[in-house]
C-alpha cells in the first residue's frame, strides 16, 4: 500500500461520495439474498447481476487474479472467501459479505456479516461486537488525530467483548484507487499513523474472532483466510470521509 497518504480533492471525493452510496446499497441488496441451501457461488452470481444493474463493475473481480465478483466469508473464512457451487449455505452460519464497486471512475468499498436464521449466544456476541467496533473506530474518527486512535476505539470494543482481534489484515484508505494509504490497524502497538486530515477517504473494517487473532491463508486457492483455530469470524466495514467536524459514512447499512 505504498504511495502518500493525502486528501481527496473536493471534485475527486462528489466521485467517491456517489460510489460510496451505490456499493452500500449494493451490500444492502446482496445481504437481502442470503439464505439457507444456496450455494456461495449462487450468492456471487446474485451479486454480479446486482452491481452490474448499478452501471458499475465488480472493483474486486479480477484485482490480484481474484476469481469473484464479492468476497463471501462463512464461519471460519475471515475474508477473502470465494463463491464455490460446493459451499452450501446453512441454518446457523454466519456469512460475511465484502463488496467493492467501481463507478464513475472512483471506488466503495464496505462489508457486513449476517446471521442465517437462529444462531448461537455466542455468535450473537460476536456480531454485536465487531459491529459495535466498526462505529467506536468512526467516532473516534476526528480531523487532527492520529490513525493509532480509531485502532484504539476498535481494539477497547473488541477486548469488551471478549473477541480475538486479526493482526494480519487491516484497514486502508480508499476512493481513488482500492487500496490507499494509509493503513487503519484494528490493534495497537504498532506506532501512531499518520493525522488523519479533512478530505482523507478511509476503511475501518474490524474482523473478530471468537478465538484467538492468528489465521491462515488456503493453500490451494490462495486467498480463502480462515481462523487458525477453527473459531468463528466477523467482517464489518464502512468507507468514510474525514470532514471538518466528524466522520461522514459513506457507505451507510440499514439496521441489522
Amino acid at each position: 500500500m505504498a504511495g502518500r497518504t493525502r486528501p481527496h480533492n473536493p471534485e475527486e471525493i462528489n466521485r467517491i461520495r456517489r460510489a460510496g452510496i451505490v456499493t452500500g446499497q449494493v451490500r444492502d441488496a446482496i445481504a437481502a439474498e442470503v439464505r439457507a441451501g444456496m450455494t456461495t457461488s449462487d450468492l456471487d452470481q446474485v451479486a454480479g447481476e446486482i452491481i452490474r444493474a448499478t452501471g458499475g463493475k465488480s472493483a474486486f473481480l479480477g484485482y490480484g487474479g481474484f476469481p469473484g465478483n464479492i468476497c463471501i466469508s462463512v464461519n471460519d473464512t475471515v475474508i477473502h472467501g470465494i463463491g464455490s457451487p460446493r459451499t452450501v449455505i446453512a441454518e446457523g452460519d454466519i456469512v460475511s459479505i465484502d463488496v467493492g464497486v467501481e463507478i464513475g471512475g472512483a471506488l466503495g468499498d464496505c462489508a457486513t456479516t449476517v446471521p442465517v436464521g437462529t444462531v448461537s449466544r455466542d455468535a450473537i456476541r460476536l456480531l454485536e461486537g465487531t459491529k459495535n467496533a466498526l462505529y467506536a473506530g468512526i467516532s473516534a474518527a476526528h480531523p487532527g488525530v492520529p490513525v493509532r486512535n480509531v485502532s484504539a476505539a476498535v481494539e477497547a470494543v473488541g477486548r469488551r467483548y471478549d473477541l480475538g482481534i486479526v493482526r494480519d489484515y487491516v484497514g486502508h484508505g480508499c476512493g481513488i484507487e482500492l487500496h490507499e494509504p494509509p493503513e487503519v490497524p484494528n490493534y495497537t502497538g504498532w506506532g501512531s499513523g499518520p493525522l488523519l486530515m479533512p478530505g482523507m477517504v478511509i476503511c475501518i473494517e474490524p474482523m473478530f474472532t471468537l478465538g484467538g487473532h492468528a489465521v491462515k491463508v488456503d493453500r490451494r486457492d490462495k486467498w480463502t483466510v480462515r481462523t487458525r483455530d477453527g473459531s468463528l469470524s466477523a467482517h464489518f466495514e464502512h468507507m468514510i470521509l474525514i470532514t471538518e467536524k466528524e466522520a461522514e459514512i459513506l457507505t451507510w447499512q440499514k439496521t441489522m
